[in-house]
């Protein structure tokens, strides 16, 4: 049986990240890392240990960062085939600084950095045709023009070749404001098949807080399935006659940044592997539980870890 193609594109950049909570990026203080990171790269990085045959377009800069980048997802059976390095760039890179309250402080260096160079040119029929699954992250619509028009092109290719197209928001502030990315997300939005937003950014787009009623409101407007992340309440899925809340696992957190990527490369690789909207929520409930307990935003569980934490945790959920 031929194993499904994933692909996606955009950024591939380091991640670091602050040692200590509440310690803001103006005050002096110890940071970890780096680490391989950036939404696309840390979904297709997942995609791969589910088992998908996955691939990442993209620049990384001629440097130790670029590096890091290309053996980590060497090591993790990503192609690396279509993720290039550019002379002359700087790899990408993201600080990272977590409060108490569960919320996150970002200083990017993209725009101007080798992921922020990634353009239509870099979007060959080729690479489309031969996929199953794109998957498009919102943070790479938000970098720049250039990188806009090419997940754009991406997206009229798909359709073209009858792919399948997923659609995560990622919503960052730091790179452009809410309205402005609504609107650079509309053409992605209306033709994605598949939807998976947190909470915030279902309620962003569809105007409604309650996330059922933002789920029926994407899938009037076109999707075939939606699923949110909702956090410690766990995921609400919703397909043409179903919708369901699947609840979160209680685990101990240790870094939560890339958890969302985990979740939807676990439902995606899952549904389209024929199983059910909610085994799909609920293994991808677990692959994200699995993330946040370890450091590093592309650490990642391989599909027989969260196969057997399923089987043992099965009980221990909120």
């Amino acid at each position: 049986m031929r194993r499904m193609t994933v692909l996606s594109l955009g950024e591939a950049i380091v991640e670091i990240v602050r040692l200590k909570l509440n310690t803001p990026h103006d005050k002096i203080g110890e940071y970890v890392g780096p680490f391989a990171s950036g939404a696309p790269t840390i979904f297709i990085d997942a995609a791969a240990k589910f088992g998908a045959s996955s691939r990442l377009i993209g620049y990384v800069g001629d440097d130790k960062f670029g590096n890091l980048i290309l053996k980590q997802l060497e090591r993790d059976s990503v192609s690396t085939s279509f993720l290039k390095r550019l002379p002359g760039y700087t790899t990408g890179t993201a600080f990272v600084s977590y409060f108490s309250n569960g919320s996150r402080e970002f200083v990017f260096h993209l725009r101007h950095s080798a992921a922020g160079q990634l353009g239509p040119k870099d979007i060959l029929e080729k690479m489309i045709e031969d996929s199953d699954l794109l998957h498009i992250m919102g943070v790479t619509i938000q970098i720049n023009e250039k990188c806009r028009a090419a997940c754009y092109k991406a997206v009229r290719l798909a359709r073209k070749f009858d792919v399948k197209i997923s659609f995560d928001p990622n919503i960052r502030r730091e790179l452009l404001d809410v309205s402005a990315s609504l609107k650079a997300f509309h053409p992605v939005l209306k033709q994605a098949q598949f939807i998976l937003p947190s909470i915030s950014e279902a309620t962003a787009i569809a105007g409604k807080a309650d996330p059922e009623d933002a789920s029926k409101i994407l899938l009037r407007n076109g999707a075939q399935v939606v699923a949110i992340k909702m956090g410690k309440k766990g995921s609400l899925v919703a397909g043409p006659n179903m919708i369901a809340t699947v609840p979160a696992f209680r685990v101990k957190e240790a870094d939560p940044t890339g958890a969302g990527d985990v979740f939807d490369a676990a439902f995606l690789v899952s549904l389209l592997s024929g199983k059910t909207l909610r085994d799909s929520a609920l293994f991808a409930n677990a692959a994200g539980a699995l993330k946040v307990m370890r450091i590093g935003p592309t650490s990642g569980p391989l599909r027989k870890e969260v196969e057997r934490f399923l089987s043992r945790k099965s009980s221990n959920i909120n």
